[in-house]
């Protein structure tokens, strides 16, 4: 079971967990955040975990010397397109089966939502897919099923890999050190989460708003 509370409690001082994780690594701290982004791009299963509010942190904690900022964004940068392309590939193979039955270890309206995100952006769905949480990790899965060809999507990839990581990474690294944000950091990071998640929040409340209207 997944401890939700401990979960936000790490959203919302990502700056002080990062911390302790560069006194305790090192250097490491960059293999640990390659995994995390990778992971929460590259598996359906592993939605739940931090995206644009660790990028943000990191690119923070880069200000401070802790990191470099162009290491850290290119590591941060290739995680976010191999995650994608990993998850293009799963999708490619068992997306099809998945499609047909409701699966225990997918949540299938995530997967009927993201579908349908595409059929509203089209291919752009991708790039736009990267600053939406759940849809991010649900895209390139729907992707590889049959909707996107590799090559047009391999393109889609890079360049919201690239707008993604560089708008949070560089976000932190130039504003999450200034006075205001510094002090404030925590009410800044549930800012980001609240509006990262608001698309969701919008798609509910929507569909919520179908459902009594058929139902009326």
């Amino acid at each position: 079971m997944i401890n939700f509370s401990y979960l936000v409690d790490i959203l919302l001082h990502l700056d002080n967990y990062l911390s302790i994780l560069i006194s305790h690594v090192g250097v490491g701290v960059y293999v640990v955040l390659f995994f995390v982004i990778f992971m929460e791009t590259g598996f359906v299963i592993t939605p739940f975990l931090p995206g644009d509010s660790i990028l943000f942190a990191a690119g923070t904690l880069a200000a401070l010397g802790s990191m470099n900022i162009y290491l850290l964004f290119l590591v941060l940068f290739i995680a976010a397109v191999l995650g994608d392309t990993v998850n293009y590939w799963i999708g490619y193979k068992i997306g099809p089966a998945v499609f047909k039955k409701d699966p225990k270890f997918i949540k299938k309206d995530y997967l009927d939502k993201t579908k349908a995100f595409y059929t509203k952006h089209g291919g752009k769905t991708i790039i736009l897919a990267r600053f939406v949480p759940i849809i991010r990790t649900f895209a390139p899965f729907v992707a590889g099923v049959g909707i996107m060809q590799y090559t047009k999507f391999i393109i889609f990839n890079i360049v919201g890999g690239f707008l993604w990581t560089s708008i949070f990474v560089f976000g932190g690294y130039y504003f999450g050190n200034i006075a205001f944000v510094k002090n404030n950091f925590e009410i800044v990071i549930g800012v980001i989460i609240i509006i990262s998640l608001f698309p969701i929040l919008l798609e509910v409340a929507k569909s919520k708003r179908k459902k009594g209207e058929v139902n009326s």
